[in-house]
């Protein structure tokens, strides 16, 4: 079905993005999943290419007249050929806005620029070993010491964690307060006390760095604060409608990039019509998934997507994802589907996980009921 977000712009842009991950990121794929991250190279060549300056001011380097339609863009593609580069929109949709939208003009001045050119990587250090979803209950502690925050504690399952130059780090600063005690500080990772610990393994997305870090009476300034002391947990709730749109475009643009494999490996095949059948509810299902979607870019683009209405749009299209790979695995040849190099294969490992991170599928069914005044 013809769609009617993009311009001639997004297209020039999408043709720009395929190159490069055709020519740059698909020869040296193999090590990214052999050493458990991209390479730095990555980070430069894709800054290079503007990717992550989308929606970055031009006089800290941003990509000029760009806005979250890009970053479709640049998904789209990634999913087109079968990449998992989670990192990267950890990056760009998740990291930067909260520069943009909560960071001092000293504090972008600092660090956009460097981000933008891929010189600098940033990871969001929330998770720790004993609190997951459930931010109030995390136990890094920043105390006040003069112009300094003493920083003690533990994150897990950190992505760009074995990467990243600069964290965004979620820490008490008020423990008797819960979540209205919880602060984000900008650390920058050469600081001491500052330490990697274990990369971790994980089913699936074996090309996205995730980290264990830890932290042992770390000294960051004052003037490292995000915002204001004590507003993390509002900061860091108010970015949610965009991750989850952002999770979203990758599930939908997953499940039609295996329906376009299968289809394309079957086709010479003379499949019968329990398959043909198949194939079709799934295009349909893609078909309306990508129309729920693009309305809701539109929406976002406009400034005016809810919680509510991106919590919708995540648990179709993330389930969706799980649907639609379900059903071409089922369909693929077994004597490759199962291999470790098949597309198809990873992507159904790649794709579970999206049904969990950024809210469960069940929390999207809690907040939804919730606008529906259940």
């Amino acid at each position: 079905m013809t769609r009617s977000i993009f311009d001639a712009e997004h297209d020039e842009f999408r043709q720009r993005v395929r190159t490069f991950l055709n020519d740059e990121v698909v020869p040296e794929y193999a090590e990214w999943q052999a050493e458990g991250r991209p390479s730095s190279r990555f980070w430069k060549g894709v800054g290079a290419i503007g990717v992550l300056g989308i929606g970055v001011p031009e006089e800290y380097g941003g990509l000029a007249r760009s806005d979250f339609r890009h970053s479709v863009v640049v998904t789209e593609e990634i999913q087109r050929l079968g990449l998992a580069i989670g990192g990267l929109r950890v990056h760009t949709d998740i990291c930067v806005p909260y520069l943009l939208h909560h960071a001092s003009e000293e504090q972008q001045r600092r660090w956009l620029p460097s981000m933008c050119a891929g010189s600098t990587v940033v990871a969001l250090a929330l998770s720790e070993p004993g609190a997951g979803s459930d931010l109030k209950a995390i136990s890094t502690r920043a105390e006040r010491d003069g112009d300094h925050y003493v920083v003690n504690g533990a994150k897990t399952f950190i992505s760009n964690g074995a990467s990243a130059e600069l964290v965004i780090l979620a820490v008490k600063t008020d423990p008797s307060a819960g979540r209205d005690g919880i602060s984000l500080l900008l650390v920058d990772t050469s600081t001491p006390g500052f330490a990697r610990g274990r990369r971790l393994d994980k089913l699936g997305l074996k090309a996205q760095d995730l980290a264990e870090l830890s932290f042992t009476d770390m000294r960051v300034p004052v003037d490292c604060l995000l915002g204001e002391e004590n507003h993390g947990f509002r900061y860091l709730t108010s970015n949610l409608a965009h991750e989850r749109l952002s999770i979203a475009v990758n599930s939908q643009a997953a499940a039609a990039a295996a329906l376009e494999w299968t289809v394309d490996d079957l086709r010479q095949a003379r499949p019968g019509q329990d398959a043909k059948f198949t194939l079709a509810a799934c295009a349909t299902e893609v078909a309306a998934g990508q129309a729920l979607l693009d309305q809701a870019i539109a929406q976002h683009v406009a400034g005016t997507l809810g919680v509510a209405e991106a919590a919708l749009v995540k648990l179709f299209s993330t389930e969706l994802q799980g649907r639609v790979l379900d059903r071409c695995l089922a369909l693929a040849d077994p004597a490759t589907a199962y291999a470790g190099e098949s597309r198809i294969g990873n992507a159904y490992l790649d794709g579970r996980v999206s049904r969990i991170y950024a809210g469960s599928s069940e929390i999207m069914k809690v907040i939804v009921a919730q606008h529906l005044g259940l």
